[in-house]
């Protein structure tokens, strides 16, 4: 039984997959269950397949940005290049199937795997696809999402069930959140998330309230590890007087084991749409303010905020109305009603759907089984 999972560009990919390989490792623990990646390089990301037993083949990749760069015509050459390398890797692996996580890092795999008749499998994370799951979809048999409202696929390829989300972010602790992240305690705990590759805008909006922020709250932020620096040499210039310090903490980039943790603790948390930070933020019950990343594709992060928000789970603050003073009234504004704090929490955990990932595998293991029967 062999699985080819492909994805790629972001973590946003990968975590999902990752949360999958788990469940089916749980579901089915025999060793015939082998599992494979074939996608763009990214260090990070491949580490932590590799961390789950999944081996990885390394293709070109290519983005189609609809927008002139000179970057298009370097990418025009490894599309092709990277479909040439999949029907490689395809052919010596011979897989059952292949699982894709949308994105322009799949598409080379899907292509192949669409040529050699390989049958694909298809999660959307967001409430618009992109160009690679549009193209995709056409040739996938099932098509997972994970909004209940989800434009361009054919009604009767999808099954709505949510993002899949790593189970163990839902195991933290907040006596172990107070001891890695050195709590001061005596003011509500807000969690900053940028992705996992930072925001340049809500950093500087962090900047622009400290220290005035630090007054009412105790802030833990993800800058993103290119602006980590900058962020904590701008802190400590800005945040007086000095006890105040110890009431902000910059990292450049939250693990599983801290993420986990300090969701647990945190009062509410800022954040970018991505699917994945939405559902695991709903997942855990956290109300929360969304600003959606503008220059997303399609503009999905829009929608996927606005979808959360219709919801009651929290607030949406689009990027050309975040100002520095009215972000921090907003915060402000909430913890001054508690009342409507705990309904968007409550309203949060109804957004959330946790089995995401035990659907998906339960799925692709009964796909399995069935071929295995009839060879």
């Amino acid at each position: 039984m062999k699985i080819v999972f492909t994805g790629g560009g972001t973590a946003g990919h990968i975590f999902p997959i990752i949360a999958i390989v788990r469940e089916m490792k749980k579901i089915h623990p025999e060793k015939d269950l082998r599992l494979f990646y074939i996608g763009p390089k990214d260090e990070y990301s491949l580490t932590l397949l590799s961390q789950e037993g999944v081996k990885i083949k390394l293709i070109f990749t290519g983005k189609l940005r609809r927008y002139f760069s000179f970057k298009n015509f370097l990418d025009l050459v490894k599309i092709p290049v990277g479909i040439f390398q999949a029907l490689f890797w395809l052919f010596v692996l011979a897989p059952d199937l292949v699982f894709s996580k949308g994105g322009y890092g799949s598409f080379p795999t899907v292509f192949a795997a669409n040529i050699l008749r390989i049958p694909i499998f298809l999660h959307e994370s967001d409430s618009v696809p992109g160009l690679a799951s549009k193209i995709e979809s056409k040739w996938a048999l099932e098509i997972f999402t994970s909004f209940e409202k989800s434009e361009y696929f054919p009604k009767e390829k999808i099954i709505c069930v949510g993002n899949p989300i790593r189970k163990e972010i839902l195991e933290g602790d907040i006596e172990e959140a107070k001891k890695i992240f050195k709590i001061q305690g005596g003011k509500p705990v807000i969690l900053i998330l940028g992705g996992s590759q930072g925001a340049q805008s809500i950093n500087e909006v962090i900047s622009g309230t400290l220290p005035d922020i630090l007054n009412d709250f105790e802030i833990v932020h993800q800058t993103g590890r290119k602006n980590y620096q900058t962020v904590k040499l701008q802190s400590e210039a800005l945040i007086r007087p000095e006890f105040l310090k110890k009431y902000y903490h910059p990292f450049p980039f939250l693990n599983e084991t801290q993420l986990k943790h300090i969701l647990a603790l945190a009062d509410l948390v800022v954040s970018r749409a991505g699917s994945g930070a939405l559902f695991e933020i709903a997942a855990c019950g956290k109300p929360a303010i969304l600003i959606p990343l503008p220059s997303a594709a399609q503009n999905h992060q829009v929608k996927n905020a606005y979808q959360f928000a219709k919801r009651g789970g929290g607030e949406v603050i689009e990027e050309k109305n975040l100002k520095p003073h009215f972000f921090l009234e907003r915060l402000r504004y909430y913890f001054d009603r508690k009342d409507i704090l705990e309904e968007m929490k409550n309203n949060s955990l109804s957004f959330a759907r946790p089995k995401a990932a035990q659907i998906i595998a339960n799925y692709l293991i009964d796909y399995l089984l069935q071929i295995t029967k009839k060879k």
